[in-house]
């Protein structure tokens, strides 16, 4: 499937209207789904007949996969003959299929159905593949796919990932779809969701924390694919009652929803929409969360309108959505938020007031330490994961620096492996070279930031002669270069 993938972005690659990783991605995405939806409905519709019953189908027979994109013949082959290709093909799926698709949305009033859900992610979606005939290259090789089985299901989820990881890779703002995978592990292992509770991510993107708190309710061994006996109301609450998120941006929602759907939860409860609108104020104990996961967008500026929302205004969106995620979990809750390193150290009126009321009214009792580099290429920022409960007062807080043995770059990122003695010391808070723990008393100003007391700087202790020797090789560059200024200058002189 994989191979399959990767001949398709080359073909997309020479396509007119195709430029960059995130387009690419966005038209693959379109594809597969509609090939993964009519593997679906097959699938319901033999289950429905076995039972003795007749499946609704939620596509109608002109828009399905297998009328419109790959009719077979009487002996399973392309049928040439009615397979549209070139103009005809792009005058229907632009002018026909995505009008058709679009109208979903309002057609249907439930919004956890899957009908609600094919609308909402083709209301923020086009074709862009300029050329029919390439349209058409590309539907022949997915429809070679199947997802009929779970196992195929498992390995296009795995495929998808790996295209949303390289839209990441691509720098700029596509650093929004994609938080490493390694870290939101660690995150949702430290976390633990469990069935039956609701969880929550404000900044949803590609749903990477959703999916992975869904791989570890539902699955015994995610690499294996074996799945934990779950009951009938136990799946129809994992599957409708269990993942809520938002999101502002039109394509990181269509990729979260797509995303999800792809991984086997048919109903995500996700919005689109800019979670710092709603004004915390209000929220109520029945509209809070057991778990938020989250990595919020961090270093814009909300207007002064967006502020108003929260008791304590800024204009920072790391520290707006700090004060979201407080309001926003249940009574014993539990949250693992990403924020960058300026949250924790600074200490101006907005920052203390909001870690005031922080160690104050929740127990922070993690703090992890992130090495600089972990969102390269977008972002060098340094950041930190804050674990903290609803739950009592912060008495003291484990702190826990990673230090892999290699500097993070693009192409070194960080691995699940660098967190091994984290999960293994965190529960019983073992004190270590890269950990220690801090008293809620003798912490300053509300300055809450790493400082690893363990640490102790090599200090490089050098000959006198060694010394003395390299403050000479010193003195002459200087010398060289003054000299070599001077001539520039005197050089300009004469011209002058």
């Amino acid at each position: 499937m994989e191979a399959k993938i990767n001949r398709i972005t080359d073909i997309l690659r020479r396509d007119d209207g195709i430029s960059g990783a995130m387009m690419y991605t966005e038209q693959i995405s379109w594809i597969l789904f509609l090939k993964f939806i009519n593997d679906l409905e097959i699938n319901k519709a033999e289950e429905a007949e076995l039972d003795g019953k007749e499946y609704q189908y939620i596509i109608d027979k002109e828009y399905r996969w297998d009328v419109w994109a790959c009719p077979k013949n009487s002996s399973g082959k392309l049928d040439l003959i009615n397979a549209l290709s070139g103009d005809d093909l792009l005058e229907f799926v632009n002018n026909k299929l995505f009008p058709y698709l679009k109208g979903f949305k309002s057609v249907s009033a439930d919004v956890k159905s899957v009908k609600y859900k094919i609308g909402a992610i083709f209301e923020f979606i086009d074709n862009r593949i300029a050329n029919g005939h390439t349209l058409r290259e590309v539907l022949d090789i997915v429809d070679e796919m199947n997802f009929h089985s779970q196992a195929d299901l498992f390995q296009l989820s795995i495929v998808y990932e790996k295209l949303l990881k390289d839209m990441g890779s691509d720098g700029g703002n596509s650093g929004e779809f994609y938080t490493p995978r390694p870290l939101i592990k660690v995150i949702v292992d430290v976390v633990d969701p469990k069935i039956s509770e609701k969880i929550y991510d404000p900044a949803a993107g590609s749903c990477g924390f959703l999916i992975e708190a869904y791989n570890h309710i539902r699955y015994e061994d995610v690499q294996n694919n074996k799945q934990r006996e779950l009951s009938t109301s136990q799946l129809k609450f994992l599957q409708e009652e269990t993942f809520y998120g938002n999101e502002k941006t039109p394509l990181s929602y269509v990729m979260g929803v797509m995303n999800m759907i792809l991984h086997g939860i048919e109903s995500p409860n996700i919005a689109k929409t800019n979670t710092l609108t709603k004004d915390i104020r209000g929220f109520e104990e029945k509209d809070r969360f057991e778990c938020i996961l989250a990595n919020p967008p961090f270093g814009g500026k909300e207007k002064e309108q967006i502020q108003q929302n929260f008791p304590v205004k800024s204009n920072a969106t790391e520290l707006l959505f700090l004060q979201h995620i407080m309001k926003s979990l249940k009574l014993e809750g539990r949250c693992g938020v990403v924020v960058p390193e300026g949250v924790l150290f600074q200490t101006n009126k907005a920052f203390t007031a909001v870690k005031k009321e922080l160690l104050e009214r929740f127990n922070l009792h993690t703090v992890l330490s992130l090495p600089a580099g972990v969102f390269l290429p977008y972002s060098g920022v340094k950041t930190n994961v804050l674990f903290f409960e609803r739950k009592g007062s912060t008495t003291e807080i484990f702190y826990y620096e990673v230090n892999p043995p290699y500097k993070l770059t693009k192409n070194k990122p960080l691995l699940y492996e660098h967190f091994k003695e984290f999960l293994e010391i965190w529960k019983e808070r073992k004190i270590t070279q890269n950990s220690w723990i801090v008293n809620v008393n003798d912490i300053k100003d509300y300055d809450i930031s790493a400082k690893n007391p363990n640490r102790v700087e090599a200090v490089e202790h050098k000959e006198p002669l060694e010394i003395v020797k390299n403050i000479k090789a010193n003195s002459t560059e200087i010398e060289n270069l003054v000299n070599e200024i001077e001539a520039i200058i005197k050089g300009k002189d004469i011209n002058e």
